[in-house]
């Protein structure tokens, strides 16, 4: 079992040096400042920051802009706590940058626009759900980074999608058992094609074990328990199979 740590039991080495903050700020920026802690304080508070990423809640006024026009059905309606396990754990690894990052089953993209802003990766955002990208869009924009959306279920990501896709990356998005054979599909698929490292996190639900049993089984993968503290306290469980060299 694993928590906060990486698998050799080394300190994690930190991957980014800290950006040393400009002296001279215009009063625009100090208004948007002051208006961004608010938005991130209080009990009435409309989004959260960590791991270097904005996150806006279902009650901001932009969310609730887009949710007029938009619907979700796929459970693509917020950001899921366990996105923020994987981006902890990748931000103890290392994604090499312009790593072409598949974000699969992405709801509002979270994952891979941290991937994005920390690690300088390339991006693709895939859902089926083609009412998840306008919030993909939205947290895209506000972390002034750039995704690109892919409509397609598990078993729609190709061959040739994945020909020159280095990290494969999910979060929370195996909560059916319908999901477990499209989705080991995928991972077996991806690792055939030569993705280097695949990464899925869950809360540790019983659809997300039989996929981990189907590659620990077969000495393919591990899966381990993982916990962070930012934004708040959450645990769960981290699938990692690696093909060929790995990535991370």
């Amino acid at each position: 079992m694993y928590h906060g740590r990486l698998e050799d039991g080394k300190p994690a080495r930190p991957i980014l040096e800290p950006v040393r903050a400009n002296r001279y700020i215009d009063s625009r920026d100090q208004l948007a400042r002051s208006e961004l802690h608010a938005s991130m304080t209080g009990k009435n508070r409309t989004e959260t920051r960590a791991h270097g990423v904005r996150v806006l809640f279902s009650r901001h006024s932009e969310v609730q802009r887009l949710k007029q026009e938009h619907r979700p059905v796929i459970h693509g309606t917020r950001a899921w706590d366990v996105s923020w396990l994987l981006m902890d754990y990748i931000g103890r690894c290392r994604i090499k940058p312009r790593s072409h990052v598949l974000d699969v089953g992405c709801g509002w993209g979270i994952l891979g626009i941290y991937c994005a802003k920390r690690h300088g990766a390339r991006v693709t955002a895939v859902d089926k759900d083609p009412e998840v990208f306008p919030f993909v869009r939205l947290h895209a924009r506000i972390n002034r980074v750039r995704v690109t959306p892919l409509r397609a279920d598990f078993d729609g990501v190709s061959v040739r999608r994945l020909n020159d896709v280095d990290v494969l990356v999910g979060s929370d998005i195996c909560f059916w058992d319908s999901m477990v054979d499209p989705l080991r599909r995928l991972i077996l698929r991806a690792v055939r094609t030569g993705v280097r490292t695949v990464l899925i996190s869950d809360p540790g639900r019983s659809p997300f074990g039989r996929l981990v049993e189907h590659f620990e089984r077969r000495g393919m993968g591990r899966a381990f328990e993982w916990s962070t503290g930012r934004p708040r306290k959450i645990r769960g469980e981290i699938l990692r199979v690696d093909g060929g060299t790995n990535w991370l």
